[in-house]
């Protein structure tokens, strides 16, 4: 996982021409997952598709951590890999698997918007501690949950399948509950060696998911389109590798306040690219419900960040 934020009175990070680049990284790369989630599982299956993506990168990472600082580098504990694979399979298992099957049948853009509710998620897990947000910040949960009830009507009206946006709703909760738990457990303390346990425990985790589920029955990959295979190499490249290390940095690099401003950039340009690029219907619900929602983790962060 990330690095804990730089101590009190240390020197505020500048930022720099090499930050905005950074930034722009992870606001595009992140926010173009959804879309590439949409394309892979067009043709292949679900939670083997992310099983495949998220082993790859973990294994790339591992072998970049070695070349890079030497294998010492990629020694843990056997506490730091079982928190390690705690975390793996509520981020990647729960919070990404879910996604990645949910995207079989509703909008990228969609989903994109009903992920972006993790911070309130968080927020919720923080009360539910004994720990008290500013009233500001509730302000903004509570205008969160609105948007979330909006974006769930075209479920419930019939729209698009409402068990898809459970599915996120379920997988946004999940991602939260391992983010939150994360800097609470005994990790690695090199991060990417953290992150590199993750993905191979949630990957490996995806994977035997997907056997048990039967997508295993009948696999062609051969009948796979050159579309998703492209979208599944980008995803491990781009997705799980670029946009991570420059999110890294940023944590080492940059104020915090700036970085945290892609929890509400991201599902924007995944709604744009939706719509760009597989034609997706931008309709009321989402429009008016994503808005609240953007609207609501921007009041958020921008509570937070000056607690």
């Amino acid at each position: 996982m990330p690095p804990s934020a730089a101590a009190p009175g240390s020197p505020a990070p500048q930022v720099t021409g090499t930050v905005w680049f950074a930034l722009v990284v992870v606001y595009v790369l992140w926010g173009s997952t959804y879309l590439g989630i949409r394309i892979v599982v067009e043709t292949m299956p679900p939670f083997l598709s992310a099983g495949a993506r998220f082993i790859t990168a973990g294994l790339l990472l591992a072998g970049i951590v070695a070349l890079l600082d030497g294998p010492a580098a990629l020694r843990a504990t056997a506490a730091q890999v079982r928190s390690a694979v705690v975390v793996g399979l509520l981020l990647i298992l729960g919070g990404n698997g879910l996604v990645v099957l949910a995207e079989t049948s509703i909008p990228s853009g969609l989903a994109a918007l009903l992920v972006a509710a993790v911070p309130m998620w968080l927020v919720v897990l923080r009360a539910a501690t004994g720990d008290r947000p500013p009233a500001r910040t509730l302000v903004g949960v509570l205008l969160g949950f609105g948007g979330l009830a909006v974006l769930t009507s075209p479920g419930i009206g019939g729209a698009v399948q409402l068990s898809g946006v459970l599915l996120v709703l379920a997988g946004s909760v999940l991602w939260s509950l391992g983010s939150f738990s994360a800097p609470r457990l005994e990790l690695p303390a090199n991060p990417f060696t953290g992150s590199a346990y993750q993905m191979l425990a949630g990957g490996t985790a995806d994977v035997l998911v997907g056997l048990i589920r039967g997508e295993h029955h009948g696999l062609d990959p051969a009948g796979y389109s050159t579309s998703s295979w492209l979208a599944l190499g980008y995803l491990v490249v781009f997705g799980s590798l670029m946009a991570f290390t420059a999110y890294v940095w940023l944590l080492r690099s940059a104020p915090l306040s700036l970085v945290a401003t892609y929890a509400y950039v991201n599902p924007v340009v995944a709604v744009a690219l939706g719509a760009l690029i597989l034609d997706e219907a931008l309709t009321w619900p989402i429009l008016l419900g994503g808005a609240i929602v953007v609207a609501a983790v921007c009041v958020i962060v921008s509570t937070e960040r000056k607690a």
